[in-house]
């Protein structure tokens, strides 16, 4: 069957089919797939917090195939029916159902998400699993038409996936060859935001082999002034049965971006003396404006080539191979900072960056896992392997930073922006800066054991192996050596227990770890940032209850924590030209989540997290030079982490035709600077939707965004905050044949 939807798009802001921050979190929504008779085409608000949503997989949390319920840990899952029933149109849209994480995307570290009190560089952002170890640059916003689902883990979880993931684990999977049957489905988007897709799915006759292509085109401009966007993404994989039990696929996956003139921020107003303090504040004629020179760009082309290996060799025992490679290509050519100067009346520019980066990543992943009995006790076994090879070389030219000089002034509301090539000193002759050559190597295990009377066990430990070897393509010094090497050995690991106080009620328990580096991430860290230091550790104490009541109609999750993060680099309070690794930061808070479907056609969400992260230990230093002193940070709160993110949403079938939808999400007050003297008050984003069947084919669908076209920030700078989107309105025509 062919599935065609017709989108037009009508807005001001934020990219059409904008996803809300409650609905995919709180409803999980049966959407039609392909092969559905056209009298289901219309969605069905389903009971995702009912016992069979708590039933099924917890995805990558566990190697040993645990569902929701049998896992010691927050886990949530957002699968395809809830991402296209609620027309997500990206991967970080996504991350809205969430409990807890608040996110950005401005251009320089687009994978900007905060997780349980910690930034992107103590967070995991997979790609089916894979992480490239570059996470805040590398995990921008891919276009939700190729996702399968995505799956999130709150707190450390090194010993999945390696280092890093002390605030949590974010695992993006996408689309391949499967045993769901034919596929035949095609999109086509027109507004400022147009689309077209296509997606295709065939078994080859009887042989058992199937064969799948997603294509994605996407272009249009965004809500800041000269900011265009064009994307696509294709993919093509191959599902063949070798003999009985033994399956191979093999993907390949591209994607490529491109950013022109990229919005980096918008200048917040200052006192007389240059400084701000205090709640941030804008002149309203700057929003929207774009102070980037007219060709600026961010464009990215990445890779993905993926060969997987299933082996069901008993029904007790089963072998999973995934041998991958990633390669990415990713340019700036930007004019990246803007300040007023002379009151309002004119800004400054500065901070010209010509930057590349040429990455490659190799590895080899094997688990092997096993149910058995142990002394009469069910024990399920994983053991397996994770070696990976990770080389990126960055070729950085800088010129005109915020401290040595500026560009000169522009007029705020119509500014003469200029072209890259302009800046004086600037080229595009791409000279290495460095090259960092990451090889890891990691033997891992889990168990589940059931000692009885309801009780299960849950642990998991890993062993690495990391070789770090940074190559310096400049003139060495005493901090930048020709040559800098480093080898870590961390061991990180889970102990968990979960009772069964009924078949529907669970409470559990578990110590985790996680470790990464002092600062930085590892695929751009040198002397300065590692030096001879060890990797931070990391811990969390976790306790929570999953519940499912009203005989299946609702559930409720709870989840209360600790984190600690300990060894991270600071500056020596007695010595401002040294670091240290002594400093440390911790995060208490609280996650709760509820869904409840009271009537046939009512469903109804809600969520509340509470965190309280702060620095124990941290100096920061002001100035430079001779003038430079140290500040105790100690008992702030790191900045962009609010301390409350909370959600409802609420779908009602008003008629067998027409289902309406309203959803509404809070973000606290965060801070902009450790030093916690400015900030962003808290704000709050309301969604409404609506879907009719016009006919058994052909269904219409329309949602505003920011209703009250609230001005808030989306991503908090002491220099330049980045601007979240005004109000957007989009409209869309689903048919099916």
């Amino acid at each position: 069957m062919f599935h065609v939807s017709h989108t037009v798009s009508f807005f001001r802001g934020a990219t059409p089919f904008a996803l809300t921050g409650l609905s995919l979190a709180l409803l999980g929504i049966q959407a039609a797939s392909a092969q559905t008779a056209p009298q289901q085409q219309l969605e069905r608000v389903t009971i995702s917090g009912s016992a069979a949503a708590l039933d099924r997989p917890a995805g990558s949390s566990s190697r040993l195939g645990l569902s929701l319920r049998e896992t010691p840990a927050s886990v949530t899952v957002v699968d395809k029916a809830s991402i296209e029933a609620r027309g997500a149109s990206n991967t970080q849209e996504i991350l809205k159902n969430v409990p807890g994480v608040v996110f950005a995307d401005p251009p320089g570290s687009a994978g900007s998400v905060f997780y349980r009190g910690f930034g992107s560089g103590s967070l995991a952002q997979l790609y089916n699993g894979i992480s490239v170890q570059y996470d805040a640059i590398a995990a921008r916003p891919v276009d939700s038409w190729i996702v399968e689902r995505v799956e999130a883990i709150g707190g450390p979880s090194s010993f999945l996936n390696g280092s890093g993931a002390v605030g949590g684990t974010l695992n993006v999977i996408t689309k391949i060859a499967d045993g769901s049957g034919d596929i035949s489905r095609a999109r086509v988007a027109l507004g400022d935001r147009a689309q077209l897709a296509a997606s295709l799915q065939r078994g080859l006759g009887d042989t058992g082999q199937v064969l799948r292509v997603e294509l994605n085109r996407s272009e249009g401009a965004l809500w800041t002034q000269g900011r265009d966007r064009s994307a696509w993404q294709a993919t093509a994989s191959w599902r063949a049965p070798l003999s009985s039990g033994l399956t191979h696929t093999l993907a390949l996956e591209r994607q490529h971006e491109k950013v022109s003139q990229p919005y980096w921020g918008t200048p917040m107003l200052r006192a007389a003396d240059g400084t701000a303090s205090g709640a941030l504040r804008f002149d309203p004629a700057t929003y929207g404006v774009n102070y980037n020179v007219q060709d600026g760009r961010y464009e990215q082309d990445v890779s993905w080539l993926r060969s997987l290996l299933e082996w069901q060799i008993a029904p007790a025992t089963r072998l999973q191979h995934t041998l991958y490679h990633y390669e990415a290509l990713r340019d700036y050519e930007n004019v990246e900072a803007y300040t007023f100067k002379n009151g309002k009346h004119q800004v400054e520019r500065s901070s010209a960056l010509l930057q590349r980066h040429e990455q490659q990543v190799w590895g080899s992943r094997g688990e092997l896992s096993h149910a058995t009995r142990l002394a009469g006790l069910r024990s399920d076994f994983a053991f397996g392997w994770d070696w990976s090879f990770n080389q990126q070389t960055r070729f950085p030219l800088s010129i005109g930073g915020p401290f040595t000089g500026s560009f000169g002034l522009v007029d705020p509301y119509a500014p003469v922006v200029g072209s890259f090539l302009d800046v004086p000193g600037m080229s595009r002759a791409y000279t290495p800066g460095a090259t960092n050559l990451l090889r890891s190597f990691a033997l891992f295990a889990e168990n589940r054991t059931e000692p009885g009377a309801g009780w299960s066990v849950v642990s998991a430990l890993r062993a690495d192996r990391i070789a770090l070897d940074v190559r310096n393509h400049r003139a060495a010094s005493a901090s930048n050596p020709a040559l800098f090497q480093t080898r870590f050995t961390p061991v990180t690991g889970r102990l968990g227990l979960v009772k069964d106080l009924s078949k529907d009620w669970q409470v559990y328990a578990q110590a985790s770890t996680a470790a990464d580096p002092p600062s930085g991430v590892l695929a751009t860290a040198g002397f300065s940032a590692l030096r001879d230091f060890d990797l931070t550790k990391g811990r969390q104490l976790e306790l929570g209850s999953k519940l499912s009541f009203d005989e299946g109609r609702g559930s409720a999750t709870l989840a209360l924590y600790e984190i600690r993060r300990k060894n991270l680099s600071i500056t020596d309070p007695n010595d401002a030209t040294k670091l240290i690794p002594v400093g440390e930061q911790s995060s208490r808070g609280l996650e709760l989540a509820a869904r409840w479907r009271p009537a046939a056609a009512w469903q109804l969400g809600g969520h509340w997290s509470y965190t309280r992260a702060r620095y124990e230990t941290f100096v920061e230093t002001l100035g430079s030079g001779a003038s430079a002193v140290t500040v105790s940070r100690a008992g702030k709160t790191p900045a962009n982490v609010p301390r409350v993110v909370a959600g409802l949403s609420a779908d009602w079938q008003a008629h067998e035709s027409l289902r309406l939808g309203a959803d509404w999400r809070h973000v606290g007050k965060r801070y902009a600077n450790t030093a916690n003297t400015l900030w962003d008050e808290a704000y709050q984003l309301l969604g409404l939707s609506a879907t009719l069947r016009i006919t058994p084919q052909l269904t219409a669908r329309a949602r505003i965004d920011n209703v009250a076209d609230t001005r808030y920030v989306a991503s908090l700078s002491s220099s330049l905050p980045y601007l979240g989107a005004p109000r957007s309105v989009s409209g869309a025509l689903d048919w099916q044949f």
